[in-house]
């Protein structure tokens, strides 16, 4: 029994990630998949479903236009129905029947661009990953097209020089890998900004959760990029190739936050003095200062999110013992639920 339980199931797959990830953007998502699925996608994994439109279509393929590979019917669908709604783009991803059938997505999508004029694009998905994956693809290709041209000078530089001019101007950051999947409702991504501002960051993109496509084309103007979670990770490498933007990893929790600000503070000085990044400074900001030893707590979930969690409660450790530490734990996940259940509250009796 152990041997087959060896690998725990993810949360979800890599095609609710996608629509995760895409949500709020504008965008019209269309999966290519068989009719009934979309209930998943929209409702057991999303819960901003309940109080904002979505534009999560599924293509309802047929057996028969499996076996003889009909892309010209879902072609026109994805054509007629982006002619009526007008989204600001459209992002294609598949599921385990189109990859068997070898579907060709990316030139599906040039087809479908050349012929609305609306940006296309495909996600490379078939269900047997898990959400993370799906999820950062999407944000890379938002990151390759829509933050504009590429620049071969770094914001950081320049941002520094601007800060000598105004004392109290905040550093500027963009928060990469925020969805539902692993933040829940919109009041945490608040309370990580507020936190955030509390030490001088002003959060000018969330990508992608309480934001907009237009905002997000701002994203070059930053000096530093904090990926909360691995699902920012390959929009990160892009937009430091693109624009020169150093990025962090790790999530601001409460306990852990002043810990990751001293490493983006330290990140910033060796970017702004012309340091090699890799000699220099490490990007993973929880894997610093970590104990060394059997661990003795287990923490499963998002490897980022886990991450700061862990660091958080090895430096609140010290001495302590194991059962005082869950306690800990219990107190702040019993904090958290509190808040959440008064919003809840509050929203229903609007």
């Amino acid at each position: 029994m152990r041997q087959s339980y060896k690998i725990i199931p993810v949360y979800t797959a890599d095609v609710s990630g996608v629509c995760s990830a895409l949500y709020e953007l504008g965008g019209m998502v269309v999966m290519h998949d068989p009719s009934g699925c979309n209930s998943t996608y929209n409702t057991h994994d999303e819960i901003r479903w309940y109080d904002q439109d979505s534009l999560i279509y599924i293509s309802g393929l047929t057996e028969i236009d499996a076996v003889m590979g009909n892309d010209a019917k879902f072609i026109h669908d994805i054509e007629e129905t982006a002619r009526e709604l007008k989204p600001k783009f459209i992002a294609l991803a598949g599921s385990p029947i189109p990859f068997m059938n070898g579907t060709d997505f990316p030139a599906i999508a040039q087809v479908i661009e050349t012929e609305t004029g609306i940006p296309a694009f495909a996600i490379p998905t078939n269900g047997m990953h898990d959400y993370t994956y799906g999820a950062g693809i999407a944000l890379a290709r938002i990151a390759e097209r829509f933050t504009g041209e590429s620049e071969t000078v770094s914001k950081t530089a320049e941002s520094a020089i601007d800060r000598e001019l105004s004392v109290n101007q905040p550093h500027t950051l963009n928060l990469l890998g925020v969805t539902p999947l692993d933040f829940g409702p919109q009041i945490n991504v608040d309370i990580m900004k507020k936190n955030l501002q509390k030490y001088g960051w002003e959060v000018v993109s969330s990508w992608a959760m309480g934001d907009t496509l237009e905002n997000l084309s701002r994203t070059g103007e930053v000096e530093m990029n904090l990926v909360v979670s691995s699902v920012g990770l390959p929009a990160a490498k892009i937009l430091r190739e693109k624009f020169g933007t150093p990025y962090v990893i790790g999530t601001p929790i409460s306990g852990f936050t002043e810990e990751l600000i001293q490493i983006m503070n330290k990140k910033i000085l060796y970017e702004t003095e012309g340091r090699n990044e890799e000699k220099n400074n490490d990007s993973t900001a929880y894997l610093a200062n970590r104990l060394s030893g059997v661990p003795e707590i287990t923490l499963i979930g998002e490897a980022v999110t886990m991450g700061s969690l862990a660091a958080f409660i090895e430096k609140n450790i010290k001495n302590q013992s194991v059962l005082s530490v869950l306690w800990k734990l219990t107190r702040i996940f019993w904090r958290q639920m509190t808040v959440q259940q008064m919003a809840k509250k509050r929203w229903k009796s609007c």
